[in-house]
């Protein structure tokens, strides 16, 4: 899993309260093709909003914190039912986010 700083998380945070939801998770849960499609948006966004249905078995915190282990990513918040990922962008020339 991917550490910040506590003033880095607080930069993201600012970031996604204008991002719209790009995935949502509902009681099907984490697939594997679901991990491939939200490691790809994080390739290319960085940053990730994420919308956990209430038919979802799993509590928002909880699948932040499972989320951003399996893609390597930094959890930035879990708030009522959306939850936010960080991972930087490994493509050559990205301007990434944090600096």
């Amino acid at each position: 899993m991917l550490v910040i700083s506590s003033s880095q998380r607080a930069r993201l945070r600012g970031l996604a309260m204008k991002l719209q939801p790009t995935a949502q998770i509902g009681k099907n849960g984490i697939t594997d093709a679901f991990l491939d499609m939200l490691s790809d948006q994080l390739e290319s966004r960085e940053l990730v909003k994420i919308t956990v249905l209430r038919t979802a078995d799993v509590k928002p915190r909880e699948l932040v914190d499972e989320l951003a282990q399996e893609l390597d990513a930094a959890p930035v918040q879990a708030v009522g039912f959306k939850i936010v990922l960080y991972r930087p962008s490994k493509k050559e020339g990205v301007k990434h986010i944090l600096g």
